[in-house]
């Protein structure tokens, strides 16, 4: 059986709004019409509650690559989740973390179900057959990340006997974001399956995972302007006869990143560079590129980021490219020389509370507070964790009504 699989597809994206829907619509006609099934692991929205006119246009989409479609796969039920079914379409998602509500309540992707356009198999089997062969999707929709291990033990996902047998979700994977053992490793995902599916992130990647293959297709849109999305967008095929895949493009705008390095230079002369080099990648583009601009090095003596007006050159190149700035890594001496004024301060060597201390105090003083709080008692009150509102509340109106506005 050939199963398409399509991820990440975020219909609404407001930055890039036409490319998302039709890149959408061209990524799930294509599978429909390539594919005997197709699955979905999430992120079919970019918001948990799109606009209606968004709503529409994935109807739009769903109903045409269902009308389109030349899918073979026999939907023989669903077991598990609230085991209902409407619609004998092969068209198999789960919600991703942009969908994901509160539990209990219907999210844009289940509503898309409940309109018969797909099946949502959140936390259910959904099982396939053709020609004999069948194929078992189980999935497990985007979970808040420190209680998805939990869930994984909770729902125990099993394979189902006599099927080739799916695993997908919508996680983040730490062998790939090595960034908070809250997410997910290989080792924790559930054995015995023939395949395993993960959307969320926007890249392809493939691997394995308990010895079988571990394929992530990326996302259809251009959303986060990272370096590993210069590549084509589209989706993979597999064939779960002979284990083989492939990847399929699509018509997608395409994306640059620009990396301009210079040191002592001027801004005019940082911003020559730049056109320069933009003008180069121009040259040879007929559609309109995605470019980001990422600008390294050092300004010269007397110079800041604030001098830096790369943004009139976004401006004059904005009918022939998107172009986005990225001056963060660019060191500037006047920052540095700022850094070394406060090093080499009275607040040096000053524990980083006491010169906080020390700064409201002297605020304090300037505004003529008359408070019946003393310093040190506001400070305590206003360093707090923010998420306890009662004490920041008391701390902000104490100033409120205590402050001299003659």
């Amino acid at each position: 059986m050939k199963i398409g699989i399509v991820s990440d597809m975020h219909i609404g994206y407001e930055r890039f709004e036409d490319d998302a829907r039709n890149q959408a619509a061209e990524a799930l006609s294509k599978a429909a019409e390539l594919s005997d099934a197709i699955i979905i692991p999430g992120d079919v929205f970019d918001r948990r509650a799109p606009h209606p006119k968004v709503i529409a246009d994935a109807i739009k989409i769903f109903r045409d690559a269902g009308q389109k479609s030349g899918m073979g796969a026999k939907v023989l039920q669903k077991v598990g989740g609230d085991g209902k079914m409407y619609t004998q379409l092969p068209i198999i998602a789960i919600s991703g973390t942009h969908e994901r509500t509160a539990i209990g309540s219907e999210n844009a992707l289940s509503l898309l179900g409940l309109a018969g356009l797909l099946i949502d198999t959140n936390e259910a089997t959904t099982i396939l057959e053709k020609d004999g062969e069948k194929v078992a999707v189980y999935g497990l929709g985007g979970t808040s990340e420190e209680f998805v291990k939990q869930k994984l033990n909770e729902i125990n996902p099993t394979p189902t006997p006599g099927a080739f047998n799916i695993f997908m979700f919508h996680q983040s994977i730490y062998e790939l974001l090595p960034f908070s053992d809250d997410f997910l490793r290989y080792e924790d995902l559930p054995k015995g399956f023939d395949l395993y599916v993960d959307g969320h992130i926007h890249s392809r990647v493939e691997d394995t995972v308990h010895g079988k293959p571990f394929i992530i297709p990326g996302s259809t849109v251009l959303t986060q302007l990272k370096d590993g999305e210069q590549e084509k967008k589209g989706f993979v095929l597999y064939d779960t006869s002979t284990g083989k895949h492939e990847f399929v493009p699509i018509n997608s705008r395409e994306f640059v990143v620009l990396r301009v390095k210079k040191d002592s230079a001027t801004p005019d002369q940082m911003a020559e560079e730049c056109e320069s080099e933009l003008k180069k990648i121009l040259s040879n583009k007929n559609d309109r590129p995605i470019i980001r601009i990422v600008v390294e090095g050092k300004l010269a003596q007397g110079y800041s980021n604030i001098d830096l007006q790369l943004h009139s050159l976004a401006k004059k190149y904005s009918s022939r490219a998107i172009i986005d700035i990225d001056s963060s890594r660019l060191e500037t001496p006047e920052l540095e020389l700022q850094i070394e004024n406060v090093r080499d301060s009275k607040l040096e060597g000053m524990p980083l509370k006491d010169a906080g201390m020390q700064m409201l105090k002297a605020r304090l003083k300037e505004y003529k507070y008359s408070g019946k709080l003393d310093a040190a008692k506001l400070f305590e009150m206003l360093s707090v964790d923010s998420s306890k509102e009662k004490t920041l509340k008391a701390a902000l109106e104490s100033l409120y009504k205590s402050y001299d506005v003659s």
